[in-house]
């Protein structure tokens, strides 16, 4: 009997080589995960609230400096654009004095030409360069006395007319140079105030409560550091009346050691001042404003001031070489107390350790110890 044919499928082998190939490649990357795990810098860690706190006030008091100098250069700016003004205009005027000189000139050419003497005249206002012309000496021996001065003058307001304009373009450079200091400050400003706000918005609401905590006691330090300065001063000013009524004769003079002259007189404008300053209180502080919705330090004082009739510079750096120096415990209401190494801030006092301020960006004109910030130093303006 033939054998039958196998009807089975053969058997399908199976290749096991990707399965293979796919375990060694996720071994791989499993090991190349832990490889760069292992190797990558660690995280830097988070700041400390104290840490945050400084960095803050650091910033403000950068963005209080660079205000100052976008102040500097805003004011530059205006004065050089009103030199610039200024100079266009005499160019001007030299101009106007130059084409009237000429048009006396054109009518001795014209009588020359009726008188049939042309060539010489008629050559001078046909030249590139009349003035050279002129230097030769037949054609001023043809001229009248009249008519020399008349070239005289010419050349003059030629020479005049050149220096204005000279002059007038290198006051438009200085003006391009302020323009370009001012753009800077302002970025920078801006800068500051952005890296501030940034590290605020990163506390949790935890490490916010931490940092008004902290505030309260920075301005509960300043506070009580105030006080015991009116303290201070009460006595002082106890003991002067009370030497004043027994010597008489010697109180009529000045406080040489407060280094004003009259005090009535003082004591008067600085009630302006701070009537002025007291209106401000909540309006915003806004750099680089000077009123009157909004101040920045040194706009609020010389805007307070201004309402006593006292003029003041614009940035503190100008103001605090205004008037008298005066000791801190020398202050009297209506001073200027100037804050940082750096000079970048300043506060009208109002007597008893206290000042009105413009004190930052986000908050409003108000009153704070002068204790609030490192004491630079005072002046009494008037």
């Amino acid at each position: 009997m033939p054998a039958l044919a196998s009807h089975r499928k053969p058997r399908t082998r199976v290749r096991t080589t990707p399965a293979v190939g796919l375990t060694t490649a996720a071994l791989a990357s499993v090991t190349l995960l832990s490889t760069q795990s292992a190797t990558a810098a660690p995280a830097e860690p988070k700041p400390s609230i104290q840490e945050v706190q400084k960095k803050v006030d650091d910033l403000y008091r950068q963005a209080g400096t660079a205000t100052q100098q976008y102040n500097q250069a805003k004011t530059a700016s205006a004065e050089q654009r009103s030199k610039v003004d200024a100079l266009l205009e005499a160019a001007a005027k030299r101009a106007d004095k130059l084409n009237e000189t000429r048009r006396e000139l054109g009518s001795y050419a014209a009588a020359q030409y009726r008188g049939g003497s042309i060539a010489p005249t008629a050559t001078f206002f046909l030249a590139d360069d009349p003035q050279s012309y002129f230097d030769q000496d037949q054609l001023m021996a043809r001229m009248t006395s009249r008519q020399q001065k008349a070239v005289a003058d010419f050349r003059t307001q030629q020479k005049e007319a050149a220096a204005k304009r000279a002059e007038a373009t290198k006051s438009l450079e200085t003006l391009t140079e302020s323009q370009a200091s001012l753009r800077t400050s302002k970025q920078q400003v801006q800068t500051k105030l952005t890296e501030a706000r940034s590290l605020l918005s990163k506390l949790t609401a935890e490490e916010k409560a931490r940092l008004a905590e902290l505030e309260r006691k920075k301005e509960a330090e300043a506070k009580r550091k105030a006080e015991e300065l009116a303290r201070q001063q009460a006595a002082k000013e106890k003991a002067e009346k009370a030497t004043a009524e027994e010597t008489p004769e010697a109180g009529t003079g000045t406080d040489a050691g407060s280094g004003t002259g009259s005090d009535s007189g003082y004591s008067s404008k600085a009630e302006k001042v701070l009537a002025f300053a007291r209106a401000q209180i909540g309006k915003p502080y806004v750099w680089g404003a000077t009123g009157p919705s909004s101040y920045d330090c040194s706009g609020l004082t010389q805007a307070a001031w201004k309402a006593a009739g006292v003029g003041l510079p614009r940035t503190t750096w100008d103001q605090v070489e205004v008037g008298t120096r005066v000791a801190t415990a020398n202050l009297r209401p209506g001073d200027l107390v100037f804050f940082y190494d750096d000079i970048s801030h300043v506060g009208i006092y109002k007597g008893d350790g206290m000042m009105i301020h413009a004190p930052k960006p986000g908050a409003n004109v108000r009153e704070e110890s002068i204790y609030y910030m490192p004491i630079y130093g005072s002046v009494r303006p008037a």
